[in-house]
């Protein structure tokens, strides 16, 4: 890999930091994507604009990446539709059970040096790596 194959991930890791960063500093809130996404439907009047702001540009975000460079990385074409669905229950479920998701406990989390983000993160990123393996060696899904 060379340096420009890395700026792009390094410019993403900066933005999401500077993100988070921010919206910590200005409204005391976390990150957790999650979070952000299933409280925006309980939300009360008055927190509901900042959490759908969030979410409209996270997806803007990434749109206007995939509009602007032609090396934007693409879906795997051919992967069954049904092992999404429940790759997506399976995630939506891990969640919930550890309290958050990857942007919550992995930027938030570790950026204030929480023990149980920690863990936490170290179980998605396990969990991730076994997932994946299944996936590709046992059930032949490349």
């Amino acid at each position: 890999m060379t340096f420009t194959q890395f700026l792009p991930a390094l410019f993403g890791g900066i933005l999401i930091g500077t993100a988070a960063t921010l919206l910590l500093w200005l409204n005391g809130r976390l990150a957790g994507i999650s979070g952000i996404l299933w409280r925006s439907f309980f939300a009360k009047p008055g927190d509901a604009l900042w959490r759908v702001l969030f979410l409209i540009g996270v997806v803007t975000g990434a749109a206007l990446y995939y509009g602007l460079f032609d090396d934007a990385p693409v879906a795997r074409e051919h992967f069954p539709a049904w092992l999404l669905i429940v790759s997506g229950l399976l995630v939506g479920y891990g969640t919930s059970l550890g309290n958050g998701c990857t942007s919550g406990h992995g930027v938030c989390g570790l950026g204030r040096l929480s023990l149980r983000s920690l863990v936490a993160t170290v179980i998605f990123l396990s969990v991730a790596i076994t997932t994946t393996f299944v996936v590709r060696h046992v059930f032949g899904v490349l």
